[in-house]
């Protein structure tokens, strides 16, 4: 009686916290736009293109620091739709957890999935019922010993306020001055302009593009270059390459953020073989630039693997998976690993005072070299 009495009680949690009653329907997928970032876009296209009428695909506003009520009109829209009964938002840009709190006041019928939120992860938890995120923190070890791997003397981290103001953000950099002072590199705090800012993307990159050098004439060419804004990648890498400098990981790691562009690579996201064209062609130009060992990203799009990977784990639940009505982290990594090829392992997220947020997902992968 005791167990069953647990069983009951857990269970009007689950519904009452997430509105486990689901019904067939379909999946509202919300991403940036195609010029913020093209994996999270194409991503999307890639479940209409399988599922078709299913899947309602709609984009945050380009300037959405300055849209907040605009992003709420966003997902009024789609949650307005009575047969939208799942939502994947990539990325949780902020602004969402407003959204997603007026989504709330008239649906709780919807099972929603937030992709990198920007937020305070505690608030994001409440508000969703799965939370997928790269491993930011232990990224903050990783990536400095990538970067010593492939010869980097100095680190120098590229971020502004804005990002610097969200708790994992900010968090990742204190464990990178950590690790880069255990393991002896010297660690460089790099502010550079806020694309959202008056200077706009091109202002920011150009920035980059500028700066980099100037950092390498200062510590030399082992220095190792992060940023922590998608559009600044671009324009990164194609300065790591032509100083000659370090390359450890894009701030999303994929082998398409910012490697096609920055090499003239031509990407077709049509082609399913895209991905290993991508990599070979990547290789190629590394090693005939002369920079072969010096970067590196993860083997897959970690952006549109959570797309996909979440579409697909919310599809099972609208469509009335019995064994679903909890969050089964096993058919959820499994879902994560099938767009992967490889597996794909997440871990719950634990503060600082040792609370443990079940539903909020960390997912770590190796590294593939160039």
């Amino acid at each position: 009686m005791k167990k069953f009495g647990l069983f009951l009680l857990v269970l009007a949690l689950v519904v009452g916290a997430s509105g486990a009653c689901f019904a067939a329907g379909k999946v509202a997928l919300v991403t940036s736009t195609l010029d913020q970032n093209e994996e999270e876009y194409r991503s999307a296209q890639l479940m209409v293109a399988k599922y078709g009428d299913q899947i309602v695909h709609t984009t945050w506003p380009a300037r959405f620091m300055e849209e907040q009520e605009q992003m709420i009109s966003v997902v009024a829209k789609v949650a307005a739709d009575p047969d939208v009964k799942g939502l994947v938002i990539n990325q949780a840009v902020p602004g969402t957890m407003a959204a997603v709190d007026k989504l709330l006041e008239t649906r709780k019928d919807i099972f929603i999935v937030l992709c990198t939120p920007q937020e305070n992860p505690p608030d994001v938890a409440k508000r969703a019922n799965v939370v997928l995120i790269p491993n930011e923190l232990e990224m903050g070890n990783t990536i400095p010993v990538q970067s010593q791997k492939m010869g980097a003397k100095t680190f120098v981290h590229y971020s502004f306020p804005r990002h610097m103001s969200q708790p994992l953000l900010s968090g990742r950099r204190e464990l990178m001055k950590a690790k880069c002072a255990e393991i002896g590199l010297e660690f460089v705090d790099a502010t550079a302009p806020d694309p959202m800012g008056d200077a706009g993307v091109t202002g920011a990159q150009q920035y980059i593009l500028e700066d980099v050098p100037k950092m390498v004439a200062k510590y030399g060419k082992d220095t190792a270059f992060f940023s922590t804004n998608c559009a600044m990648q671009i324009p990164l890498i194609k300065a790591v390459v032509e100083t000659k400098a370090i390359y450890p990981q894009p701030c999303c790691p994929s082998p398409f953020h910012g490697f096609p562009a920055a090499l003239g690579i031509q990407s077709d996201s049509d082609n399913p073989d895209n991905l290993n064209h991508v990599i070979a062609e990547t290789r190629k130009i590394v090693a005939e630039k002369g920079v072969e060992g010096r970067l590196s990203t993860w083997p897959v799009p970690v952006a549109m693997m959570f797309t996909v990977g979440a579409t697909e784990y919310a599809m099972k639940i609208i469509n009335g998976e019995d064994s679903l009505l909890f969050l089964d982290k096993g058919v959820l990594d499994g879902c994560l690993s099938e767009y992967a090829k490889v597996p794909v392992e997440t871990t719950a997220y634990v503060d600082d005072s040792g609370t443990e947020y079940p539903n909020f997902l960390f997912a770590l992968m190796g590294f593939l070299s160039y």
